[in-house]
């Protein structure tokens, strides 16, 4: 009889270790399951280098504002002939809509050149001649939705170092299905151009209004996207989001 309770409490105990077990299992899942929703899933993309926000599987999403600043950086031409472009936009991630606006830095023929432009695609970049870009100036940037019933956008793209800007009225069907800041390796000669050393490339203020609520990249399903050849070797490399999570880093690696 002894010996028989003695079994009974061994098999209790090791039902109890057992649930212990399963309870302790299930809060370490729990927790690896929240740590890893924290951190953002990152993509790899021949041309583009930063951070998107897109729809995913919600029906009711819509990017209708974006805005952000930047230093125009100093390219390097003694690294050779490249091209870089640094802009934020609306659309373009799941379909073939895009509204950009930004600019360009490109070293060629051992010359550097700078641009502000902004572009429709499928059309092609509008220069912005009323904007002399220098390197170290400072650019601030947005798309806004203006009237959803005509799909009227206003782009605007200023130069807060010399007082010059540009303001545009377009109408645009936007899918408005994702919002973007990038650092681009540009199309040349209908082929993926050669990345400038444009060095580094800082985005702060990075807002987006989506469905009329507005926030940092943080505040939304955000992806890193990471620039890199047909090799796979890494052109550039993307920080993590800072300033509560407004702002980031492109830093230039290699040219192709």
């Amino acid at each position: 009889m002894q010996e028989k309770r003695k079994v009974r409490t061994r098999a209790v105990l090791l039902i109890l270790i057992w649930v212990l077990l399963l309870v302790l299992s299930l809060f370490l899942l729990s927790i690896l399951a929240s740590l890893f929703a924290s951190y953002p899933q990152s993509v790899s993309s021949l041309s583009w280098a930063g951070y998107t926000i897109e729809k995913n599987s919600n029906p009711q999403f819509e990017v209708i504002a974006v805005n952000a600043s930047w230093i125009v950086p100093k390219v390097n031409a003694s690294a050779g002939d490249g091209y870089s472009a640094t802009w934020i936009g609306i659309g373009g991630e799941l379909e073939k809509s895009l509204i950009q606006v930004g600019t360009e830095q490109d070293a060629i023929n051992g010359q550097n050149t700078y641009t502000a432009w902004y572009e429709l695609l499928p059309s092609f970049a509008v220069r912005l001649t009323s904007i002399a870009v220098s390197p170290g100036d400072t650019m601030i940037a947005s798309i806004n939705l203006v009237n959803s019933g005509t799909s009227q956008w206003s782009i605007q793209i200023s130069d807060a170092t010399t007082g010059q800007a540009s303001s545009q009225n377009v109408v645009y069907n936007s899918a408005r299905s994702s919002g973007e800041w990038i650092v681009e390796r540009p199309t040349v000669n209908n082929k993926v151009g050669t990345l400038a050393d444009f060095g580094n490339i800082t985005f702060t203020d990075c807002h987006v209004n989506v469905n009329n609520a507005t926030g940092p990249i943080a505040d939304f399903s955000f992806y890193k996207i990471q620039m890199a050849n047909s090799q796979n070797a890494e052109l550039t490399s993307v920080s993590a989001l800072t300033a509560g999570g407004s702002s980031f880093t492109v830093s230039y690696i290699e040219g192709k």
